[in-house]
């Protein structure tokens, strides 16, 4: 049994309220009532109107944009928490931002990613929940437990009820050959890999194809969609060396700047996403279809509230 108090909370920031209240939906539990708002100047103001000594605290924020107030509404929210004898508080993160910067590339740069793990440690997280990091190696950023859960059995699922003939997974650049490989697992498929070479920060050029993806349909599998550049001249190349249907899926919808217009223009039959990030209504095209991450998020809460293992979830 928790030990830690007897009754789950679930606290949410202004990232995105519609999954924390899916999450809580398949808790049967309330959030908890508290105001996240802002003072005239801009800074962030949290009000939890009621008690949480004792108790086993969720705080559902996905820090994606705007990166920076999601992130100072999680770090002060849980601080609120911890100053009010929460028992043990753990930060729901469905969507990590500052992760892309998670090692030094150049001389100087900043690893932003081990940066934002110091803050929510030091803010008074007692462990974090998370799904599909950038870079797994992210979780020994933290000195703190953390619970990394995985997209793709999401992703996976919603394809085989599809039931798409003659499939090949194809994983957009090498760095995502290992996603690439679990996808095609799960769907008993062989896979391709995109060559390419990135002359700079958001513009790729595709070099070559890895495989044999002649007349067959194929699936390309991302973690993240950010400017959508590198998906849309994947399903390019892809077109071009002679694949029939070409769809696309990733976890995290964060469809910066052109992404829609290129997703929309672009020969991509049908792109699957996740709602670790909330769509906008701007953003919602018919070629983008969302799942949800509730179900796994919410399984994943009670066993950490039950003190039970969270790897059988994917087991």
């Amino acid at each position: 049994m928790n030990t830690s108090g007897s009754e789950i909370k679930i606290i949410t920031g202004n990232s995105n309220p519609e999954l924390a209240q899916k999450i809580a939906e398949y808790l049967n539990a309330d959030i908890a009532k508290t105001d996240v708002s802002k003072f005239s100047d801009g800074e962030i103001s949290v009000n939890i109107q009621e008690t949480v000594r004792g108790t086993d605290v969720f705080v559902i924020q996905s820090t994606n944009s705007p990166v920076n107030n999601n992130l100072m509404e999680l770090l002060i929210i849980i601080d609120g928490l911890k100053r009010a004898s929460a028992g043990r508080i753990t930060a729901v993160i469905p969507y990590y931002g500052y992760a892309r910067q998670d090692r030094k590339a150049k001389s100087r740069d900043p690893i932003t990613a081990k940066l934002v793990a110091n803050l929510i440690t030091a803010a008074g997280a007692d462990r974090v929940l998370t799904m599909d990091l950038h870079a797994a190696q992210i979780q020994g950023y933290f000195d703190i437990p953390v619970d990394h859960l995985l997209g793709v059995p999401i992703l996976a699922k919603y394809f085989k009820e599809k039931q798409i003939e003659d499939l090949v997974i194809v994983s957009p650049d090498l760095g995502s050959v290992t996603r690439a490989r679990n996808f095609a697992n799960q769907l008993d498929a062989p896979i391709a890999i995109i060559d390419k070479r990135r002359p700079k920060a958001n513009v790729s050029e595709v070099m070559n194809i890895i495989g044999d993806i002649e007349g067959k349909n194929v699936i390309l599998v991302d973690d993240m969609i950010d400017t959508a550049g590198t998906i849309t001249n994947g399903a390019d190349a892809l077109k071009k060396f002679g694949a029939k249907e070409v769809y696309a899926c990733c976890t995290h919808p964060v469809l910066s700047g052109p992404a829609i217009e290129r997703i929309e223009k672009s020969v991509i039959k049908e792109l699957i996403v996740l709602d670790t990030i909330n769509l906008p209504e701007d953003k919602k095209i018919d070629k983008i279809k969302v799942q949800s991450v509730a179900p796994i998020l919410a399984s994943a809460i009670n066993k950490i509230f039950s003190n039970e293992s969270v790897s059988c979830l994917f087991n």
